[in-house]
């Protein structure tokens, strides 16, 4: 089966300090610290085989994430930009749907209680999370300490095929009643990116009480369906910090109430100004530029007059980001790093509101064939006028 698989030269940077869960040559969690000249490929690899747990998944929709992108960019010195964990060659690709075509005998449905049936839709967490570690059983498998991930360190879904464990799979079933045919999958394939900003904005930055107001610097995938879960969520004002056009407007599509380009205006004085001097009682930063939109958040923060905002950090960045401690100190205010999507019944909430209303489809703005995600790749990293761009079968 064709596949797309990324390549890179394990070359440590001179500092770089192999970690207790690093294998030498192969896998690290810090990439951008490791991976150099990274490449891409079509390449032929077997279909894969299933164990007694797996389900044999053909894809049927697999996105470009954010994370594709820069983990296929180089720096000024040939390394990745991304900087977790990641072990090449590997097969990309994480954001997906398709269909079971083979479950093995103890290939448990969460939906119906019974083994996994041929033909069920179905969508998959990234985070391979083990279960038993000291994480895991806290009930924060984000955080697993074994944690693999489907594309970055274990084969993903830019495949016609791939294996998953059932634990990891989530019925898109209740999706028919909302899309037709295949479209079921294109909306499946956007269950995962619409996850990671739930699990930021509710679950580690707590929510948000209706009536209060909700700040999105970043108008990519992450940040679109934030707005989008934000305003579901009852916020009075969702305001959309965005310089590009295109994402401004599907910012609106899905929720925005203003948004702000920061380009032609200075954000925290426009946030004050749409707000009456409030504020925001909920902001993310969703641009992976935290050391320049840190120090906005904490103008609106410190001259608003909200109490007790969160500040959610969930893209990756290898920055260090400037605090002023005043603001957090005597604003009552609070930073919430978010990573990943697993636990707290976040894929099934998810893939209820998507089957109730809340359509995120309008965030792909092309559509490409398996041959064609390389290059597309490369092309999201410099253009921004797409938000999504996603491989249908």
């Amino acid at each position: 089966m064709n596949c797309v698989v990324l390549h890179a030269e394990w070359t440590p940077k001179p500092d770089f300090k192999l970690g207790p869960k690093d294998i030498d040559g192969k896998l690290t969690y810090l990439g951008s610290r490791v991976w150099r000249k990274p490449r891409l490929a079509v390449e032929k690899k077997e279909k894969p085989a299933i164990g007694p747990t797996d389900c044999l998944i053909q894809v049927k929709a697999c996105g470009i994430c954010g994370s594709d992108v820069h983990m296929a960019q180089a720096d000024a010195d040939g390394y990745t930009w991304y900087p977790g964990l990641t072990a090449f060659p590997v097969t990309l690709g994480h954001e997906f749907a398709g269909v079971v075509v083979e479950a093995g005998a103890q290939a448990f449905n969460k939906r119906t209680g019974t083994r996994y049936q041929a033909g069920e839709p179905v969508c998959a967490e990234e985070m391979f999370w083990c279960s038993y570690c000291r994480p895991c059983a806290e009930g924060n498998p984000n955080q697993c300490e074994r944690l693999q991930e489907i594309g970055f360190s274990v084969d993903g879904a830019f495949a016609e095929y791939v294996a998953v464990d059932s634990r990891y799979l989530w019925s898109l079933e209740e999706l028919r009643g909302a899309y037709q045919g295949d479209d079921v999958f294109v909306a499946g394939s956007l269950v995962e990116p619409t996850s990671v900003a739930y699990n930021a904005v509710i679950e580690c930055a707590g929510g948000i009480r209706p009536g209060d107001n909700a700040v999105i610097y970043g108008g990519g995938p992450i940040g679109i369906a934030a707005v989008a879960i934000m305003k579901r969520a009852g916020a009075a004002k969702v305001i959309l910090v965005e310089p590009e056009e295109v994402r401004a407007n599907l910012g609106r599509k899905l929720g925005a109430d203003i948004v702000i380009n920061p380009m032609v205006d200075n954000p925290a004085e426009k946030i004050l100004e749409y707000t009456g001097g409030l504020g925001a009682a909920r902001y993310l930063e969703a641009t992976g530029l935290p050391d320049r939109i840190i120090p906005s958040i904490e103008d609106a923060i410190w001259y608003g007059k909200f109490i007790g905002a969160k500040i959610a950090l969930v893209a990756r960045a290898d920055k260090k980001a400037p605090l002023n401690a005043e603001v957090y100190e005597v604003k009552k205010a609070k930073i919430a790093g978010a990573q990943g999507h697993s636990g707290y019944g976040t894929f099934p909430r998810v893939i209820s509101c998507m089957a109730s209303g809340m359509d995120m489809t309008p965030m792909i703005t092309r559509k490409v064939a398996l041959p064609d995600v390389p290059e597309n790749i490369v092309l999201l990293q410099t253009d921004k006028r797409n938000c999504k761009i996603t491989c249908v079968a």
